[in-house]
């Protein structure tokens, strides 16, 4: 799996490895990796860490080659490499455009065919390959100061769709999860970032988001391991092209 240093994606991590998988850990930052891999192995797991840096292609093709050699298959594929900035439409530059479209949308693009180019090439038997990718609930209603990560979001959304139906007959699932508001680091930036632009404290910043949730609390990265570990299971072999919300109820459709 991508990103799965901090945040999001080390939640996935250990989540899956409580359940049994061995887990490829990948992160742009390999020490973020190695970190994750060591606290899976901890907790009685077992893991493989690698440095990844999802918007080149030539590394993507390295680590994915290097990845089967060791494990042998892979079964499951989670893309979960993600970034934000935030800005004003008007002050937004090309550089912000780039860097959230190359790492959230390309990224995803990127890891989903050098991983689909080799599960193809390998009989699964009764089982399903499966793909999940981290979306946002931005990637289904906008956010503001965020159309450049809302674009990338949408990108996702669509690509999962798009994905899973030509995947279908080959028998590899594709989904995608949309978190909504995650008590993250990540988050923590966001809400120092846009409490300037709006000119709040961080602390009214996140009370407003809080209040924006029917279910009156911010997600955890758990509650997004816990559908991720959902959709690779056999209960969802039923289920491709889905973009499931985990947002508390803030996003119904």
């Amino acid at each position: 799996m991508t990103g799965a240093g901090t945040g999001i994606g080390r939640a996935i991590a250990l989540r899956l490895a409580s359940e049994g998988a061995r887990v490829a850990v990948t992160d742009v930052n390999p020490d973020w990796a190695k970190s994750t891999s060591v606290e899976v192995e901890k907790n009685g797991g077992n893991a493989i860490a690698a440095k990844l840096d999802v918007t080149s292609s030539r590394e993507v093709s390295s680590v994915a080659e290097d990845l089967w050699n060791r494990l042998g298959h892979i079964d499951f594929l989670v893309n979960n490499a993600g970034v934000s900035t935030m800005n004003r439409l008007v002050d937004l530059t090309e550089e912000d455009w780039d860097f959230n479209m190359d790492v959230n949308a390309k990224g995803v693009f990127l890891v989903t065919v050098a991983m689909v180019r080799k599960m193809i090439q390998r009989d699964y038997g009764a089982d399903r390959p499966k793909i999940v990718n981290i979306a946002s609930m931005a990637g289904k209603i906008p956010g503001v100061f965020l159309p450049h990560y809302t674009a990338s979001k949408f990108a996702v959304v669509g690509f999962t769709k798009a994905v899973a139906l030509e995947l279908a007959p080959l028998k590899i699932n594709v989904n995608c999860v949309c978190p909504g508001y995650v008590q993250t680091s990540m988050q923590e930036r966001e809400l120092v970032w846009e409490a300037e632009l709006r000119n709040m404290t961080p602390q009214q910043v996140k009370d407003g988001y809080v209040a924006q949730v029917p279910l009156g609390r911010l997600a955890t990265a758990e509650d997004v391991a816990t559908a991720v570990a959902f959709l690779l299971s056999h209960d969802a072999d039923y289920m491709t092209g889905q973009a499931i919300n985990v947002t508390g109820g803030q996003v119904m459709f």
